[in-house]
């Protein structure tokens, strides 16, 4: 199987591309500054066509992964970065797929757990599960998130493409034990002493490990019966005091200060990122996957969070 990935130089690029290439797959990640890797890198800027356009010809699953962090302040430079990198790049994509004479059979869009609304009350399922926006009290930030994922999937879905089936996957935080990951931010403030709840600690956290992620990828692949939007989460996500719980006993770490929602705003103001990556509850339920019968191998958090930081010492890795 050929498969293309705009954007796949990041973290989540980089969980797929181990496991295709793992598996005598042939990967090309489409990216703007393209590097050496055991699989084929080209140049793409997301604006443009160009060469990428052949090797997207030839695929037989195009996974566009492309989009400007949003780990950072969203100041308006930075929201029209997050925003436009991920319209334009879309939008460029269903026009070249529409003109292909051999598309590719399947595409799947990044999408993310952050469209649904802050979710204390009960689990947001595909079709159960109610978008957000603009609710009551809801800081900007958080409202500015979901316009991006919205934005994001009406431009994915604005063009038919006959020939072409397509999934946005909405997923939540994709865990790994790789270096600059998100993991890897949540392991150094445990030992630092600082894995204590954030906030709150009642809003809901969403995760999924990366090797339930890449299979449910592969599940995406295989069925054809899936399109539309599918959540990519583990069934059981639990409260953030619970989450780095149990990662604080995954890693043996006995002081746990919590952070008040005042230091979270001023340590995300300091780490020039924003506060709704901690304190938005994201109660998300994978019903279409589950249907389908997907066994999770990571169901619960705790068996996940010791299989991670096992694995994150056998690389002797230990600094964050």
């Amino acid at each position: 199987m050929k498969i293309a990935m705009p954007g796949g130089s990041g973290q989540v690029g980089h969980i797929l591309a181990r496991h295709f290439h793992a598996r005598g797959h042939a990967v090309t990640i489409f990216s703007r500054t393209p590097r050496p890797a055991p699989w084929r890198e080209v140049f793409w800027d997301g604006l443009t066509p160009g060469a990428w356009i052949d090797d997207l010809g030839q695929s037989d699953v195009c996974i566009n992964l492309a989009g400007r962090s949003v780990n950072c302040r969203y100041h308006a430079a930075n929201r029209r970065a997050i925003f436009e990198s991920r319209i334009r790049g879309t939008r460029l994509l269903n026009e070249v797929i529409a003109s292909l004479r051999h598309p590719p059979r399947l595409w799947l869009n990044a999408s993310t757990a952050t469209i649904y609304r802050h979710a204390l009350d009960r689990a947001m399922d595909e079709s159960t599960g109610e978008l957000g926006g603009n609710e009551p009290g809801a800081p900007d930030t958080w409202n500015f998130s979901i316009r991006v994922a919205k934005g994001w999937e009406e431009a994915f879905f604005s063009t038919p493409t006959p020939r072409t089936r397509k999934v946005a996957m909405r997923s939540a935080l994709t865990l790994s034990p790789d270096r600059g990951g998100i993991f890897d931010v949540l392991l150094g403030l445990v030992r630092r002493g600082l894995g204590g709840a954030q906030g709150p600690g009642t809003q809901f956290v969403s995760w999924i490990h990366e090797d339930d992620f890449a299979r449910a990828v592969d599940l995406l692949i295989s069925r054809e019966e899936f399109a539309g939007a599918v959540n990519l989460a583990a069934p059981h996500p639990l409260p953030n005091a619970d989450f780095l719980r149990a990662l604080r006993e995954a890693w043996g770490a006995r002081i746990a200060l919590p952070s008040p929602r005042w230091l979270i705003e001023m340590g995300a103001w300091l780490m020039r990122t924003e506060s709704e990556l901690v304190l938005k509850s994201r109660r998300v339920a994978p019903a279409r996957l589950l249907a389908a019968g997907f066994q999770f191998q990571f169901p619960e958090w705790p068996a996940a969070a010791r299989d991670l930081v096992a694995r994150r010492r056998a690389t002797g890795c230990t600094s964050a």
